[in-house]
């Protein structure tokens, strides 16, 4: 099974840390940029005043057993919470075999 999360930059190191324990493969991660509901925010430079819509963000891909993939991926939703607005989001994708 395919699993897919985009995550705070900041909560990688613990994501990774987190899938340590499970039987993962083929461990991708890239920076990406995105919004959820939060939608950017603010920023100032220069003292002009900006919206920042794409904020920073890390996806981590991977494959896992069919059986311990859902376990994985709730490992990882636990490492990356903050318990604030942009944690991310997590994918499960059945495998589809190729023709």
């Amino acid at each position: 099974m395919k699993v897919i999360c985009i995550v705070k930059v900041v909560k990688l190191e613990a994501v990774l840390r987190a899938l340590s324990g499970f039987p993962v493969e083929a461990v991708t991660t890239e920076e990406v940029r995105g919004y959820g509901r939060q939608k950017g925010h603010l920023e100032l430079y220069q003292g002009t005043e900006y919206t920042v819509t794409f904020l920073p963000k890390a996806r981590v891909e991977f494959h896992a057993p069919p059986d311990t993939a859902e376990e994985a991926a709730a490992a990882a939703v636990e490492a990356a919470r903050t318990g604030r607005i942009g944690d991310g989001k997590v994918f499960l994708l059945d495998e589809v075999p190729a023709p």
